[in-house]
């Protein structure tokens, strides 16, 4: 037996999601329902990916929207340069789309860091945090707290939130001015600040064996990429969701105090994470500068793990 909502049918609603999940599709699609004004606007203009799991299948990332989306789903063109083709992303502007994910079983909500309207300016630096493994939250909260300095000392602010899985995400507010590679070299930048500021703590090391038991503070998030919107929830047991978290609150909580089910009685009335963005800002120019001595990660760690395969073979 099927319902329907703002029109979009909905059906199967007494399902559990995935296996261990312990919600039904149903109390997702009331809480996405619930938290509509909340996620609609960091999601509004933005090319969508999202984390779908149908039943019996295994959690996938839906970039693409396929062929029976229903034409009135927003929705906007994205050359994708590594396979070579147009990708038509989800553009997730209004609570009837929304309900249709949910429908979908898309469970987490990616946007990218820059509008349609600005693909070239993204609109916010991001610095994602990640425990060790088996760290506890503490670490990250500390890491936080090193990031937030580095900013500082460069005159930037930013929000935090908890990122839904183990870690935390920091979002600086940007005002338009700086291009994708200015955004990308200031956030390899803060990065490295943060981790002179207690190099014990926290590391830069993109390779994770390089790591050794510190938090990582991953500076990759630039240009096209995504991250999990502020209130998605995410693929773990019980739906945790990314929640916005004050800076004087981190060491009170963890990432399992908010999901589905707690985070509404948590929000009441209020958006704390519109309340908590700063005003849009310029980068520091030293900023920039630095970033752009800081050789990109991903590139560096690709040659480091080249060099390291050869030097195995020689050795045997």
């Amino acid at each position: 037996m099927s319902e329907e909502r703002d029109g979009v049918p909905l059906t199967n609603l007494d399902q559990e999601l995935f296996p261990d999940a312990g919600v039904t599709k149903r109390e997702l699609i009331d809480y996405l329902d619930a938290v509509r004004d909340r996620i609609i606007p960091v999601l509004r203009d933005r090319p969508l990916s999202v984390v779908r799991v149908l039943r019996g299948q295994d959690q996938f990332m839906q970039k693409n929207l396929p062929k029976y989306t229903p034409e009135w789903v927003p929705r906007t063109k994205v050359w994708a340069e590594a396979s070579h083709r147009e990708v038509r992303y989800a553009l997730c502007n209004d609570r009837k789309t929304l309900l249709w994910f949910g429908n979908q079983r898309a469970i987490e909500y990616h946007p990218t860091l820059m509008t349609v309207a600005g693909r070239e300016r993204p609109t916010h630096l991001i610095m994602d945090l990640d425990p060790p493994e088996g760290g506890d939250f503490t670490l990250v909260v500390a890491a936080a707290k090193l990031v937030r300095r580095a900013l500082a000392d460069a005159g930037l602010a930013g929000a935090v939130k908890t990122s839904g899985s183990k870690g935390v995400h920091i979002f600086v507010p940007l005002d338009g001015t700086a291009e994708t590679g200015d955004v990308a070299a200031a956030t390899r930048a803060v990065a490295a600040r943060a981790e002179q500021l207690d190099p014990q703590l926290a590391t830069t090391a993109f390779i994770r064996e390089d790591r050794h038991g510190k938090v990582f503070l991953d500076a990759t998030r630039s240009g096209g990429a995504s991250v999990v919107a502020a209130y998605s929830p995410r693929v773990r047991p019980g739906l945790p969701v990314s929640f916005p978290v004050g800076w004087d609150r981190l060491d009170d909580v963890v990432p399992a105090d908010f999901t589905v089910r707690s985070a509404l009685g948590l929000l009441g009335d209020g958006d704390p994470w519109a309340a908590a963005m700063p005003a849009p800002q310029p980068l520091d120019a030293g900023l920039v500068e630095q970033g752009h001595t800081i050789p990109v990660a991903r590139v560096a760690a690709m040659h480091e793990g080249k060099r390291r395969a050869r030097a195995r073979r020689a050795a045997d």
